[in-house]
């Protein structure tokens, strides 16, 4: 019958190992055994250092051992994707230290993200203040008496205001949209008129760039569970980018609606296609990060605030969809979203 440590070990969800003063592992948990063994060989009877490799818990487990002394220390493990972190608890025992595993992986790459999520915010606003700030200067001074210098940098501020005003718009959606994803839209809406009206405002843009809007599918009602703002913020996202960044005058950018059959049951697809330079394989796993841009440029001259993909992805995710990208250079780009309809 197992010994009340071993009980104990096996019965909580933490990796934890006992070490006893012969320096070989007495105990190790289900937890343990998957992230110390390898090839799947037991834990139990082998000797710690060649389970463990990180000099910090080495150390410790060693002051543990021998003058009964506790610690928390940090331990990396290299893996294929990132690496993973564990802070690690030494316990000394009356005979033996108990080691107790926690895993800061995901903690720490929320942390990471936070971190280039302020960076990539106040990098994104100081440049329109920068550029605001000089001209009030030029104007309080050089430019003071220049109507002609006047009236050009206040174009230049007017449009620059915008664009902080569109990023801080952008920066409160996805912030609800996050907040929302958990739950499901209950009330079920006609994706085919959203889709149409959203045609409508955009056929403005389409002419101002010289390209084609064309709509297919959208003649009979399709209802689904949906958000209805939020569709109306996907569809345009998706077709407004296809038409400023996709597509060369001339061209034909189609959003199209499709009944589809997926792995769950019925879907719609929702398809815009565009004719422009399509998009190199590196660039399409990262399209939907805040504020990646293919060409930084552009999209800053285009108004882009790097945030429209992402705001797409979390509100796919919310209705339970899927968000598929299909580009090669010189073939043009594919946006699907597959919207389950049940």
């Amino acid at each position: 019958m197992p010994n009340p440590m071993a009980r104990l070990v096996a019965g909580v969800p933490l990796p934890l190992v006992v070490i006893g003063p012969d320096l070989l592992v007495h105990e190790a948990n289900s937890a343990a055994q998957a992230l110390l063994s390898v090839s799947g060989e037991t834990l139990v009877g082998r000797h710690h250092g060649l389970l463990i490799r990180a000099p910090e818990v080495l150390g410790a487990i060693g002051r543990a051992l021998n003058a009964g002394e506790w610690a928390v220390v940090r331990m990396v493990t290299p893996s294929a994707g990132a690496d993973r972190v564990h802070e690690v608890t030494v316990t000394p025992l009356d005979s033996g230290v108990l080691l107790a595993f926690a895993d800061l992986t995901e903690a720490e790459e929320m942390d990471r993200m936070r971190r280039d999520f302020v960076a990539n915010v106040s990098h994104e606003l100081r440049t329109p203040l920068t550029a605001i700030s000089g001209f009030v200067e030029t104007l309080q001074g050089a430019a003071k008496d220049d109507p002609e210098a006047r009236m050009r940098f206040l174009t230049i501020m007017a449009a620059e205001t915008e664009r902080m005003n569109r990023l801080v718009r952008d920066l409160l959606h996805l912030s609800r949209v996050e907040a929302e994803e958990r739950i499901r839209p209950e009330t079920r809406v006609d994706l085919a008129a959203i889709a149409r009206s959203v045609g409508d405002s955009l056929q403005p843009v389409a002419q101002a760039a010289e390209v084609r809007l064309a709509l297919e599918g959208v003649e009979a009602p399709i209802e689904l569970r949906a958000d209805a703002d939020q569709m109306v913020q996907v569809l345009t996202n998706l077709t407004e980018n296809a038409i400023k960044y996709g597509s060369p005058a001339g061209a034909t950018v189609t959003l199209a609606l499709k009944r589809d059959t997926g792995p769950r049951g019925p879907v719609l697809r929702v398809d815009v296609v565009d004719q422009g330079a399509g998009i190199d394989a590196r660039h399409i796993p990262r399209l939907t990060e805040r504020f990646y841009r293919v060409d930084s440029h552009r999209s800053r001259a285009m108004g882009g605030t790097g945030l429209g993909l992402a705001i797409v992805k979390h509100i796919v995710q919310r209705h339970r969809g899927r968000l598929v990208i299909e580009s090669e250079p010189g073939s043009g780009s594919k946006f699907s979203v597959l919207l389950p309809m049940l």
